[in-house]
């Protein structure tokens, strides 16, 4: 899937007098600032940058081919500043996409119909900084940045099964690859959540209630799953051709659940609300956690409904928005957001709402239809 952030990439530069000035809406203002130097021939100290509000980053602008690019050109104009502005063809036909990702779910159940077992293996593209090599050829000598495949990990699921074991097989598909907003929690929340309610389904028992028996020993997680619970209403009765799915997942130090409400309309899936819980640790403005949940559900609904990058013959088919769509305001599910008070430290809102809202569509839609969604994006 690719990030389709709102402004395309862009990076100002000006190399003059042995010393390089870019003004760019990057989230890694060093890497900026070593790409440049390393482009131009220049100690890291000789490059000024500019940070500039950004029109969406999502992970894309933790990459900064786009900024090596703008000072190549920069370095042919003689001192002029120029500002490169990728066009949305460009940006989206040449992203780093969240990577591909399948998973194999099984489990035991004993003649009571407990769940005693899971098993998951999964396979996918790590993680790994290959704009190096795509965007700056000439470049020799790598340039100090984090391990990126660290990102990826494997499940790590609260709930109380007696035996359990998880592997990942990793791939390498040729494709360009990046972070995505919420990383691998992002398909492993869907893969996960979407098991735990096939479960549920399987042993004949509420998703809520199977789930809360699993966290018996998980006194925190459950919480958050019975605020959310509450809060939307689980168990009541809903409007005709409505249902609801439930999920939880854990990413960045924070627990969030979510249910969505979820109908058919005009053969297309409507989400009308989602009803988010989250524990995020010490919480300084609520407003700044809900305005988060409120992107997230949005990005993630995007993605759940939409998203997806097919690559013929070695190029990317989807060019802009017409066959690479977003949620439109009246698609907007309203979104409401309450915050279990807690006294941990302050942990990460920007993401955790994202991996928790593909499986609680997806298991509204089993409800509503008995049919399970096991692949991205969602259909009817």
């Amino acid at each position: 899937m690719a990030h389709a952030t709102m402004e395309p990439m862009n990076c100002t530069a000006r190399v003059k007098d042995g010393r390089v000035e870019i003004w760019v809406p990057t989230q890694v203002p060093q890497m900026a600032r070593e790409i440049a130097a390393k482009v131009a021939g220049v100690k890291t100290d000789q490059v000024t940058v500019h940070v500039t509000l950004l029109g969406g980053g999502f992970g894309r602008r933790l990459e900064v081919d786009f900024v090596g690019q703008a000072v190549q050109v920069a370095m042919a104009c003689q001192g002029a500043p120029v500002q490169l502005v990728w066009s949305r063809e460009e940006d989206m036909t040449h992203d780093f996409y969240r990577p591909m990702h399948l998973a194999k779910f099984q489990a035991s159940v004993d003649d009571k119909g407990e769940v005693t077992s899971l098993r998951i293996k999964s396979a996918g593209d790590a993680i790994t900084p290959r704009w190096m090599a795509r965007a700056v050829p000439m470049l020799s000598g790598p340039i100090d940045m984090p391990d990126k495949t660290a990102a990826e990990g494997l499940f790590d699921l609260p709930y109380g099964f007696e035996s359990q074991h998880m592997s990942h097989v990793a791939t390498q598909s040729g494709v360009p690859v990046g972070y995505w907003r919420s990383v691998g929690h992002s398909h492993n929340a869907f893969f996960s959540e979407s098991f735990i309610d096939e479960l549920a389904v399987a042993t004949k028992q509420d998703p809520l209630a199977f789930r809360l028996k699993l966290l018996q020993h998980a006194p925190r997680y459950a919480a958050v799953l019975q605020l959310a619970a509450d809060k939307a209403g689980w168990g009541q009765a809903l409007p005709a051709g409505h249902a609801q799915g439930i999920a939880l997942h854990e990413s960045f130090g924070s627990i969030a659940a979510q249910v969505a409400d979820v109908s058919i309309e005009q053969g297309q899936i409507r989400v009308h609300r989602v009803v988010c819980a989250i524990d995020c640790g010490t919480v300084v403005n609520p407003d700044t956690v809900a305005q988060q949940m409120q992107s997230s559900v949005v990005y993630a609904l995007s993605a759940a409904l939409f998203g997806q990058i097919d690559i013929v013959g070695g190029v990317v088919q989807q060019t802009n928005f017409p066959n690479y769509p977003m949620v439109t305001l009246s698609q907007a599910p309203v979104v409401e957001t309450h915050i279990l008070p807690s006294t941990r430290h302050p942990a990460g809102v920007g993401e955790p709402a994202v991996p928790p809202l593909a499986p609680a569509v997806g298991n509204a839609l089993f409800a509503l239809t008995g049919k399970r969604q096991r692949a991205l994006p969602l259909v009817v």
